[in-house]
This record gives structure tokens, C-alpha cells and sequence, in this order.
């Protein structure tokens, strides 16, 4: 339902007309319980699914109003209608029907299961400061932040970067190159990763950047699991790290990332998984 909702919600044009169509039917005149919004053939719509739609309607940039919160409740209203003719159609009881209603079930526990362990085992403040001293300490006697601008070129074989590197050192472009023999998917930015730090890269590459100065290109093809390497230094920059309270919220989204990877390798280890 949040998913139609996503859909319907994104266009003015569709929500001015669902807010017009809405109630154009007989309009309900029983007593409804104090957490429902209306009631569509005895099923009930709560304020709650009410409050979720126009929630999605705001972070797709509309504006709330009582036009747009007519227009959730009609569209939960017509939702409700469809779901209910489907019932009675049988259509609910096919096999795609089931294997969908699966998978949304699925989906929606592991999210909560997620959210559970989440909230029964918060980041703390003192692991956060914890974590903020670590990163400042890692960073040298300058203090400083070093970030390389990078760009690479992934190839098969040895060969193959041998021979692109040689390209380049009789004067074609790194761009060029990458453009021209690069497997991985940034070859059509010119080979472009970006900014790194070093701790962001693997250590076969962050050795050779810290050598590399600024437009050159790693003297010789880097080996890696995955392939060979050919690395380039875009530029260099230096930076001050940003204070506890500053750095607070991409630190605590980190570590909250790190405790969910860690409860899903000891799913993982305790299960018995067989893959084809």
C-alpha cells in the first residue's frame, strides 16, 4: 500500500482529482471509533494509515492541506474498495497474488526486525565519542583529514593494464584510456571514483596513493582480488575534522550500520543456508 501510495501521491494533478472524487459517493453516517478515519464496508481506515500517506505526500515535496488530506483518505477509501472486489473476485487467492503478499510480508518483518534490534540496542553517547576520538586519533600528529581525488582503471589480466598504462605513458589520457578498456561501471565518467580517504580504499591502493603525487599515475599495474588496477592521483586536499557535535549524526548512522551487520553475520552463522 505505501509503495500505490509513493506512486499516486508524486503528481498535483492526480490528487486534486482523487480529492474531487473521493466523496462523491453516499457519505458515511454511522459512529466510527475515535481512531478511524472512515469505514469502507465495516473495514476500517485509521487516522494512522491517514497520517502515513500524507507523511509520503510531504516528502515528495507537497505542501498538507486539507485538500491533499482528503485526497489520502479517498485513495485509502479506493484501495480498501478494490482490495475488497478482489476478494470476492478470487483474485486474491491466486498464486501471484500469494507470492506477492509473501514477499511484501517478508519485507515489511525484516524491516521491523531491523528497527526492533535497532531501538533495543542504541548507540550510545559515550560510543560515539568513543568512535569520534578513534577517527581524530587515526589521523596523525597534523590532525588533519587527507582526501584523495581519485580515478582508476580495472582490467582482467595483467596484460591488459600493462598495455593501457603503456597508452598512457606515450601520451593519452587517462580519461581516454579508462573509457576504452576499464570493466568497471565508471568507465564511461573517465575511470572517475571521486574523493577517498585513505581507510575508504583497499591497502594495495591506498599504499600507492600515498606516493603518488598529484596527476600521476601508479608507476606499475596494481594487483587485486578482483582484477589489476591502474590508479590515478586527481588532486589532493587537506582538512580540518569536523567537532564531536558536528560529526554526532554520520557516526551514529555508522555505528548503527555496524551493529545491524554484525547481528546479520550471527543470523547468518546460526542458519542453514544452502545456495544452488
Amino acid at each position: 500500500m505505501k509503495v500505490f501510495l509513493m506512486k499516486i501521491l508524486c503528481s498535483r494533478l492526480v490528487v486534486a482529482c482523487v480529492a474531487i472524487a473521493a466523496f462523491s459517493g453516499t457519505a458515511l453516517s454511522q459512529a466510527l471509533p475515535s481512531n478511524a478515519a472512515a469505514s469502507v464496508n465495516g473495514s476500517l481506515i485509521t487516522n494512522d494509515a491517514v497520517e502515513q500517506g500524507i507523511q509520503i505526500a510531504l516528502s515528495q515535496g507537497q505542501k498538507d492541506s486539507p485538500e491533499l488530506r482528503n485526497a489520502v483518505l479517498g485513495k485509502l477509501i479506493e484501495i480498501a474498495l478494490l482490495s475488497q472486489q478482489a476478494e470476492r473476485d478470487g483474485v486474491a487467492n491466486s498464486d501471484k497474488a500469494n507470492y506477492q503478499l509473501a514477499q511484501i510480508r517478508q519485507n515489511y518483518l525484516a524491516d521491523l526486525e531491523l528497527a526492533t534490534f535497532t531501538a533495543q540496542n542504541p548507540v550510545t553517547d559515550s560510543d560515539i565519542s568513543a568512535a569520534y576520538n578513534q577517527q581524530v586519533a587515526s589521523l596523525g600528529p597534523q590532525g588533519l583529514i587527507v582526501e584523495y581525488k581519485v580515478s582508476d582503471i580495472a582490467v582482467a589480466t595483467e596484460e591488459d593494464a600493462k598495455a593501457g598504462l603503456a597508452r598512457i605513458k606515450k601520451g593519452e589520457s587517462f580519461d581516454k584510456v579508462a573509457k576504452s578498456i576499464s570493466l568497471a561501471p565508471n568507465k564511461v565518467q573517465g575511470g572517475a571514483v571521486g574523493w577517498v580517504q585513505l581507510g575508504q580504499v583497499a591497502p594495495q591502493i591506498s599504499s600507492v596513493l600515498v606516493a603518488l603525487s598529484v596527476g600521476q599515475v601508479s608507476p606499475l599495474p596494481i594487483k587485486m582480488p578482483q582484477g589489476w588496477y591502474l590508479v590515478k592521483l586527481e588532486d589532493k586536499k587537506s582538512s580540518k575534522p569536523p567537532t564531536l557535535d558536528q560529526a554526532k549524526a554520520s557516526i551514529r548512522a555508522g555505528l548503527n550500520q555496524k551493529k545491524q551487520f554484525e547481528y546479520l553475520n550471527q543470523l547468518r552463522q546460526g542458519a542453514n543456508i544452502v545456495v544452488q
